[in-house]
């Protein structure tokens, strides 16, 4: 929001917001510029002062929001990570975080998957925001290992993965199942097999 007054700062913020809701309601495709003019009462000549690309823009400044919003939802144990009681009460965040949620598209991975076939460049501005949370997760297992709670043998990147990869699948059958019971099974999964490292 660089070079914007407060009061214009304020107003790209509160359209971000309202935008957002929408466009995890409904997804990319179902969500119009019109809809997000009549949301934030905002002329069309406001709009485009602030997303000068439109609806790309908007969708990139959406997903920035939304990854900051997810992840907050998940600190202070995002942060920590270094105990199974830290890993347990990450779980415990993500699950009522999205407990609270009413939107189908609740996932930057949905958006990714959406974008992807029309705007590879988009897709992948997106993606960033996903990597950064598997960054935090690596960064995780890094510490377990290095406390020794964790076999120093096993593979950090791939036991990361192995829990976003869970993360990441159960978001997808939640959203396609409008229930918070696959991701709490993917979860719980990831961590008894995260466990099964442990000194």
């Amino acid at each position: 929001m660089s070079g914007l007054t407060a009061k214009g700062a304020a107003t790209k913020a509160r359209i971000v917001r309202t935008a957002t809701d929408l466009i995890l309601e409904r997804g990319v495709g179902g969500m119009t510029l019109d809809e997000i003019r009549a949301g934030t009462a905002t002329s069309k000549g406001q709009l485009f002062h602030y997303f000068p690309d439109g609806k790309r823009d908007l969708v990139a400044a959406i997903a920035e929001f939304q990854s900051g919003r997810v992840l907050e939802a998940q600190r202070p144990w995002l942060d920590q990570l270094d105990s199974w009681e830290s890993w347990h009460g990450w779980r415990d965040a993500v699950i009522a975080h999205y407990r609270t949620l009413t939107h189908l598209h609740c996932s930057i991975s949905a958006l990714i998957t959406e974008l992807t076939p029309a705007d590879p460049a988009l897709a992948a501005t997106v993606a960033a925001h996903a990597d950064r949370w598997f960054d935090h997760l690596a960064a995780g297992v890094q510490k377990m290992r290095a406390q020794r709670r964790i076999n120093p043998a096993a593979d950090p990147h791939r036991l990361a993965m192995m829990v976003f990869t869970a993360l990441q699948g159960g978001l997808l059958v939640m959203q396609a199942k409008n229930a918070i019971e696959p991701l709490e099974a993917a979860l719980d999964g990831a961590l008894l097999a995260l466990e099964s490292h442990r000194i």
